[in-house]
């Protein structure tokens, strides 16, 4: 297996939140962050750019996030991209692939999980393309697992994908959970069963049991990225059950309205969006996706088609922390910067072990880190979460 081998940059701990916006484009076994350059005599005339939306530029989440990324990409190089929203991830987000490359689109981004297969049957028709997977892995293309993913001989050439190392803004996100909870009982609203959300959970219990080691997380799984009234319905359900502090995989908002309305606290993902529940608004792992998609479109214009899998960092600047909420005290946030320079340098990980599972089996040996494709296939929930990691 290959190692994540991050190489820290010497940032100053107040820039670790919300500041990072340095990025670029590297292998898995390299992620250090190329500047990203104005060329001002560069001509990007030969691109056709389009990408493929899971939900809405202005769902203040995943796909909004997605979207700030696009027109920084617009802006930086002069050029338009076509965007198709609401795609679902199965025969007819391929079929909207398929037309998007029969269009002469030569490089198309598609921004969710279940685009993984279909990406890559429309990748291999069309290798004058390049097709840029976000959150997938190439090895998923490569197992037989029960007929959910498709299997292939080879992956195409020109598929590469993009994600980040989430669970790092995860586990300093679970220190601000864990440090506001007064029961120790938190809640999780999660899209689907998969090792990115599955991880993700895990980092934030991690995160929180080093403040609170008596924390636990109850999961609800909601099977949608995109539904506000049946995560409001999860969100309710664990409050019910005695969380008074909520995490989310979502694409709304409505989990932190609910912990709101019961003056309970929230942790959002995706985006910065206080301001949507500001009494219970504490932080959230954010995404800048900027610095990708502008380098990978300016290599596509030079000939290269990126086709390495690209795990970003908080090092690299992909993967952020949003600002704190009034509920998170000064103490507090002085640990989260201490964890945050040290997962930047490199001296501390989220899964740094020993970690044990839910049945108290040793998943990750002391003095060890999981290696970045064991994350990347994460399917055991650890020590201290409530539910199971199946769904």
């Amino acid at each position: 297996m290959r190692k994540n081998h991050i190489k820290g940059f010497a940032l100053a701990t107040a820039a670790v939140f919300g500041l990072l916006a340095c990025g670029g484009s590297s292998s898995s076994t390299d992620t250090t962050a190329a500047p990203v350059t104005t060329d001002a005599a560069a001509d990007y005339s030969m691109l056709k750019v389009a990408v493929v939306y899971i939900g809405v530029p202005d769902d203040k989440g995943w796909t909004y996030q997605h979207e700030q990324g696009i027109l920084a990409l617009e802006a930086e190089l002069g050029i338009e991209v076509k965007r198709v929203e609401n795609v679902p991830e199965g025969d007819e987000g391929e079929a909207i692939m398929e037309g998007l490359a029969a269009e002469g689109y030569n490089l198309i981004f598609a921004t969710s999980f279940g685009y993984g297969a279909p990406m890559a049957r429309v990748a291999a028709k069309h290798p004058e393309g390049c097709f840029e997977w976000a959150t997938g892995a190439k090895f998923l293309l490569t197992k037989d697992a029960g007929g959910e993913y498709a299997t292939f001989g080879d992956v195409p050439a020109n598929l590469g994908t993009y994600f980040g190392a989430a669970e790092e803004a995860r586990y300093l996100s679970g220190i601000a959970a864990g440090a506001a909870s007064k029961s120790g009982k938190l809640g999780y609203v999660a899209a689907f069963p998969i090792p990115e959300v599955i991880r993700g959970i895990n980092a934030f219990t991690l995160g929180a049991q080093s403040v609170n080691p008596a924390a636990t997380v109850q999961v609800s799984w909601t099977k949608t990225w995109f539904g506000p009234d049946t995560e409001k319905q999860s969100a309710e359900s664990l409050l019910a059950a005695g969380a008074d502090v909520l995490a989310m995989h979502q694409d709304t908002t409505a989990t932190g309205l609910a912990a709101d309305a019961k003056g309970a606290k929230w942790v959002g993902y995706n985006s910065d969006v206080a301001e949507a529940a500001p009494n219970a608004w504490l932080t959230a792992p954010t995404w800048n996706w900027a610095p990708y998609y502008i380098q990978t479109a300016k290599a596509v214009a030079g000939g290269t088609c990126p086709a390495d899998e690209y795990y970003g960092s908080m090092a690299d600047g992909m993967v952020t922390l949003a600002s704190f909420g009034t509920s998170v005290d000064a103490d507090t946030q002085a640990l989260i910067a201490e964890k945050a320079a040290a997962i930047i340098d490199g001296s501390f990980a989220p899964f740094q072990g020993p970690v044990t599972d839910q049945d108290g089996k040793e998943v990750v040996a002391a003095g060890s880190k999981p290696e970045l494709l064991d994350l990347l296939g994460m399917s055991y929930f650890v020590k201290g979460v409530i539910g199971s990691p199946k769904g």
